[in-house]
């Protein structure tokens, strides 16, 4: 399948979503939807199956809304904001067994920025120990060697989710500080819109960053999950 980019009026749409955030607008608009987000969202994700196969590791792309494509209803069971519908295009492909407990690469479609990033931002208990365990066994240069390998990209880390080096490990230990993360993102921020987005460029620049990506993943897959390459 091939992808001609998508239309520039998708940022019209999402800005107008933005200022009507209720059902009601929603419906009068879902074949706006449908056509500007849906339509080159499956064919962009379908695309781009192929590239993103031969990376290692091989990133999923799966062209169905609750695959690469993210729903756009919100779970607003446990927020106190209330709007029933995400504002931005979200796009993921991932490295393992499920979108959702898998390193991957994100990419991001707002009214006024592009964004993208990789990695996995919550270990489970068990990858949490491997991660620790790796961190430890090598004072932390295979990690910093993978965050080194994708800034330039224009990628930063998230900040480390704990305040100091966890119980039971020397903090004086080379990269101890390491430890103060439990999970590893690095996000390229609020971008301007690539020209390459909106035409049939836009398969190779996201092919591209993910492939400039991939080594974070890569040390996530084999040093914190433990798959061989594939």
């Amino acid at each position: 399948m091939s992808f001609a980019g998508f239309s520039e009026e998708v940022l019209n749409f999402l800005k107008d979503l933005k200022a009507h955030n209720d059902k009601a607008w929603f419906d009068a608009n879902r074949q706006r939807f449908d056509e500007l987000v849906i339509a080159p969202s499956l064919e962009l994700v379908a695309s781009l199956s192929g590239p993103l196969s031969r990376l290692t590791p091989a990133l999923s792309a799966v062209p169905k809304v609750n695959g690469s494509i993210r729903r756009i209803h919100r779970d607003t069971r446990f927020s106190k904001d209330k709007t029933p519908y995400h504002t931005h295009v979200h796009l993921v492909f991932w490295a393992g067994d499920h979108p959702n407990r898998s390193p991957g690469v994100h990419v991001v479609l707002a009214d006024d920025h592009f964004g993208f990033g990789a990695g996995h931002w919550a270990f489970d208990d068990t990858a949490l120990q491997r991660y620790r365990a790796q961190v430890m066994s090598d004072g932390g240069t295979a990690v910093a060697a993978a965050i080194e390998a994708v800034r330039p990209l224009g990628v930063a880390l998230d900040q480390p989710a704990l305040a100091r080096v966890p119980a039971g490990f020397d903090a004086e230990a080379p990269g101890a500080d390491w430890l103060r993360h439990k999970g590893l993102v690095v996000k390229a921020g609020r971008r301007p819109y690539p020209p390459e987005l909106f035409g049939p460029d836009a398969v190779d620049h996201i092919a591209s960053l993910c492939a400039g990506l991939a080594p974070l993943n890569r040390y996530l897959v084999e040093s914190v999950y433990v798959r061989k390459r594939v």
